[in-house]
C-alpha cells in the first residue's frame, strides 16, 4: 500500500509556504504572492504546480537563479503596451504584476498587452488570466521557457512545453478557464508518475534521445501535443514572447546558453471596447448554458466547460484541505527544519 498523503488546510499551507519563502530571503510581500499562486494551483487540483514546486523554488532562490530582491522595471512606448523587465523575479511575482498592469492598460485603451522579460518558473498561468477575468476582462497568456520538449523531426529536447491560458468572465458562473501546455504531459506529471511508480500513458514522453517510453524512470522529455501541431504552437509562443521582447531562449539554448529563464506575454481585453461590455458576461453564460444543455453522448456524464471542474475541486479542497504526497511532504519538512519554520499540523494523515 502506498504511504498516505498528508492533508493540510489551505490557510495553514499558505502561511507555511509564505514563511518558507520569507526565510529563504524573499520580501514578505513577494513570498505571499508566490505562496498564493502555488496554493491556488493546489486548491484546484493542479498538484504538478502546487506545493510540489516549493522545493524547486527554494533551490532557485538559494542558487540566485531567482532574484530574492528583484528591481523590476516597466517600459512603455505606446499606451496599450508595456514590457516588464523582471530582473529574474520569481514568475508569480513578475506575472502577477504584469497581469495587473495589463488590466489597467486595457481599462484605459481597450487592450492591454504586457511582455515579461527574464523571469523564472511562472507557476500555473491560469492564475493570472483568472485574475484578469475576475476584474471583468478577458485574459490571455503565453509563456516560453527552456527547451524541454521534443520537436517533430528533431532529436532530443528542442522547444519548451510552453503553455497557453484564456480566462473569460461569465455571469453567475465561474470564469471559463482554458489552461493547457503544448506538451502531451507536463514535466510535473511525469515526476508524479515517477514518485508513484505508475507507467506513463503511451505517446506521452520520451527518453533523453527522443525514444518514446512509458517508463517514468527513463522518461526525460514530454512529447508535443498532437505531434507537429503542439510543436508548432510552442515555437510560435517562443516567437511572440521571448523573441518579441528581445530575449530569445530557443536560439540561445542551442547555442550553449543553458541558464534557466522564462518569458511571457499577457493580454487583457476590455469587452466594452468591442461592444456592449456590460452584456458580455451574460452572453457568455448563455452560451455555457446552451453547451451544458446539449444532448449528452453518455446520459450519465455531465457536459463541462473549461475550468468548471477545477473550480469544484477548489471548493472541495478549500473545505477539507489540500493533499500533499508523502515524498513532497518529507521535502517540505526538511526545508522547514533547515529554515527554522514550524510545520503545520495536518488536517488528517
Amino acid at each position: 500500500m502506498s504511504p498516505a498523503k498528508v492533508v493540510v488546510a489551505a490557510p495553514d499551507l499558505t502561511g507555511f509556504t509564505t514563511e518558507l519563502f520569507t526565510r529563504a530571503g524573499s520580501s514578505p510581500e513577494h513570498a505571499a504572492t508566490i505562496a498564493e499562486v502555488l496554493i491556488w494551483a493546489g486548491l484546484r487540483g493542479v498538484d504538478s504546480h502546487g506545493v510540489s514546486r516549493v522545493p524547486r523554488y527554494l533551490e532557485l532562490l538559494e542558487s540566485g537563479e531567482a532574484n530574492r530582491d528583484p528591481k523590476m522595471e516597466l517600459v512603455s512606448t505606446v499606451p496599450g503596451v508595456a514590457v516588464l523587465d523582471a530582473d529574474r523575479a520569481p514568475g508569480p511575482v513578475a506575472l502577477t504584476a504584469a497581469a495587473d498592469e495589463a488590466v489597467a492598460r486595457a481599462r484605459a485603451n481597450g487592450i492591454g498587452a504586457v511582455g515579461v522579460r527574464q523571469t523564472v518558473h511562472t507557476g500555473a498561468i491560469g492564475y493570472y488570466t483568472t485574475r484578469i477575468a475576475e476584474a471583468g476582462l478577458t485574459g490571455i497568456a503565453f509563456v516560453a521557457g527552456m527547451p524541454n520538449m521534443a520537436y517533430t523531426g528533431a532529436k532530443g529536447a528542442a522547444v519548451a512545453t510552453s503553455p497557453l491560458s484564456i480566462a473569460i468572465p461569465a455571469t453567475g458562473r465561474p470564469p471559463v478557464l482554458l489552461d493547457m501546455a503544448t506538451a502531451t504531459i507536463a514535466l510535473g506529471k511525469i515526476a508524479q508518475y515517477r514518485s508513484s511508480g505508475t507507467p506513463l500513458p503511451e505517446g506521452a514522453a520520451a527518453t533523453a534521445d527522443g525514444t518514446p517510453t512509458t517508463d517514468p524512470a527513463l522518461a526525460k522529455i514530454p512529447l508535443p501535443m498532437s505531434g507537429a501541431k503542439g510543436a508548432g504552437m510552442s515555437l510560435a509562443f517562443e516567437l511572440i514572447t521571448s523573441v518579441l521582447v528581445g530575449a530569445p531562449i530557443v536560439s540561445k539554448f542551442h547555442g550553449g546558453d543553458r541558464k534557466h529563464r522564462q518569458n511571457a506575454l499577457i493580454l487583457a481585453l476590455d469587452p466594452a471596447a468591442f461592444g456592449d461590455g456590460a452584456a458580455y458576461p451574460g452572453a457568455v453564460a448563455e452560451t455555457l448554458d446552451v453547451l451544458k444543455g446539449l444532448p449528452r453522448a453518455d446520459e450519465a456524464t455531465e457536459i463541462f466547460y473549461p475550468g468548471e471542474r477545477s473550480t469544484a475541486v477548489a471548493a472541495q479542497r478549500g473545505a477539507t484541505g489540500i493533499p500533499v504526497g508523502p515524498k513532497i511532504w518529507k521535502e517540505l519538512e526538511a526545508a522547514a527544519e533547515k529554515l527554522g519554520v514550524k510545520v503545520p499540523e495536518p488536517a488528517t494523515a
